[in-house]
C-alpha cells in the first residue's frame, strides 16, 4: 500500500483541485458530483470549517499531488458518535492505492482524534470499485436503500456500509 498524507483543503488548492475534478469527469460521472466551479470550491471551503464536518485532502507525499478527497459529513457527537463518509480519487492517481490508504487513515483519525463509533458510507449499487474499496477497509454491509440521494438530477439507490470502532 503506498504512503499517503492526509491534509485539510485550503483556498490554495483550488486551481489543481478543480483541474483534477475536470480531468477526472469520466471516472466521477455516475457517481459523485464534486465541486467543479471556483464558487462551489469556495462552497465546499466554507462547509469544511464547520463543526459537524472533516475535510481531508489525501495526497503523495514526495510530490504532494492530490490523490482523492475523503470527507466526514453530519458528525454526530453524544452517544451516537457518528459519521457519514463520501470520497472520490482523482484519475491520474486512480488505482494505485491511495483511496485505501486514505481512508484507512481517516478511519484511525475517526476513532482516534474526533472519537467516533460509527463511519458510514453508502454507495451505488453499480459502483463496484467501490464497494471493493470500503471492503477492503473493513466494512460491512448493512442494508439497501431505494432513491437515497440525488445524484446528477437521479434519485439514486444506494447500499449502506459501515465501519465501527474496535474500541468499546
Amino acid at each position: 500500500m503506498p504512503k499517503i498524507h492526509l491534509r485539510p483543503p485550503g483556498p490554495g488548492d483550488e486551481a489543481t483541485f478543480l483541474n483534477l475534478v475536470r480531468a477526472s469527469r469520466a471516472l466521477h460521472a455516475l457517481w459523485v458530483k464534486p465541486p467543479a466551479t471556483p464558487e462551489q470550491f469556495s462552497a465546499y471551503l466554507d462547509r469544511a470549517d464547520q463543526d459537524d464536518m472533516a475535510c481531508f485532502l489525501v495526497t503523495e507525499p514526495s510530490s504532494g499531488a492530490l490523490c482523492g478527497v475523503i470527507n466526514l459529513s453530519n458528525i454526530v457527537r453524544g452517544a451516537f458518535r457518528s459519521a457519514y463518509m463520501g470520497y472520490y480519487g482523482f484519475a491520474p492517481m486512480a488505482g494505485q492505492g491511495y483511496m485505501r490508504a486514505g481512508i484507512k487513515a481517516v478511519l484511525r483519525e475517526a476513532f482516534g482524534n474526533l472519537g467516533l463509533h460509527r463511519v458510514e458510507a453508502n454507495i451505488q449499487p453499480g459502483n463496484v470499485a467501490s464497494i471493493a474499496l470500503v471492503r477492503a477497509c473493513g466494512f460491512m454491509l448493512e442494508g439497501y436503500s431505494p432513491r437515497y440521494l440525488k445524484i446528477g438530477g437521479r434519485w439514486r439507490d444506494h447500499e449502506r456500509w459501515a465501519r465501527v470502532s474496535d474500541l468499546r
